[in-house]
């Protein structure tokens, strides 16, 4: 496969070596450069092989969520031995879901990395936690499972995986506020309004009705992004009633 000349020496001139940053990140050395490479290109950069096939990150991305969730299950059916599926589906959820994904991303400063003909500030936060992935699956195409095992042990399992931290650890919001209407018979409606921000990047606005009453409000660069959050305030306001019935 051939990639535009400027794919490499973009990353040598942005971060000083691309080689040398994977090694940094990855605590080895990578063996075939050009699959990591592919996990920094976005679609926007439309860049496509020799056969015509589009190159990005979005395949290594479905490979790196599969070996992540199968290495994350194994850990859990090893260190918690007494859970069943229904615990263990629950942990690994909160594990690998997008907003921890993201936050590794984040930290492992990916997105520097990321080829792209939009600005990144123009991009959500999910970009972070998509090539997160999108290496996962392109450590074990370069080195095969093991490797893959290491890195995650070491940069997702050490660092973050706190059994009985995330055992309190909620997942969705709007999944108990929703639960706790239900049970209460309360009505509730998540009603999207005119957002007057001046954001570059187009903003949806939220109100979070329960009985007719406006409980919590919310923006995000997503109407389930903005949802979530309203429904995490609303969540905050009445924690005490809904824990108390």
């Amino acid at each position: 496969m051939n990639f535009p000349s400027n794919l490499f020496y973009s990353h040598s001139k942005k971060d000083g070596n691309f080689f040398l940053g994977m090694k940094n990140i990855l605590g080895f050395k990578p063996k075939n450069l050009e699959i990591y490479q592919k996990a920094f290109v976005h679609r926007s950069a439309n860049w496509r092989d020799d056969d015509g096939n589009p190159v990005n990150y979005e395949r290594l991305e479905f490979l790196g969520d599969a070996m992540l969730g199968t290495i994350i299950s194994k850990h859990l059916y090893t260190k918690v031995p007494q859970g069943d599926e229904g615990y263990l589906t629950k942990m690994r959820s909160k594990i690998v879901s997008r907003e921890h994904l993201n936050e590794l991303g984040k930290d492992l400063q990916l997105i520097d990395f990321v080829e792209s003909k939009i600005p990144k500030s123009r991009f959500g936060d999910n970009i972070h936690g998509n090539v997160f992935e999108a290496l996962v699956g392109a450590i074990y195409l370069d080195r095969g499972y093991k490797y893959c095992e290491k890195f995650i042990a070491e940069r997702v399992i050490a660092p973050y995986v706190d059994i009985e931290q995330l055992e309190g650890k909620v997942i969705s919001y709007k999944s108990l506020v929703i639960e706790w209407c239900q049970k209460q018979k309360k009505s509730f409606n998540f009603e999207i309004y005119e957002d007057t921000g001046n954001d570059t990047v187009k903003h949806f606005a939220v109100k979070l009705k329960i009985d007719s009453k406006v409980v919590a409000k919310a923006r995000a660069t997503s109407k389930k992004k903005a949802e979530e959050r309203a429904a995490k305030r609303a969540y905050f306001a009445l924690q005490d009633k809904m824990k108390n019935s």
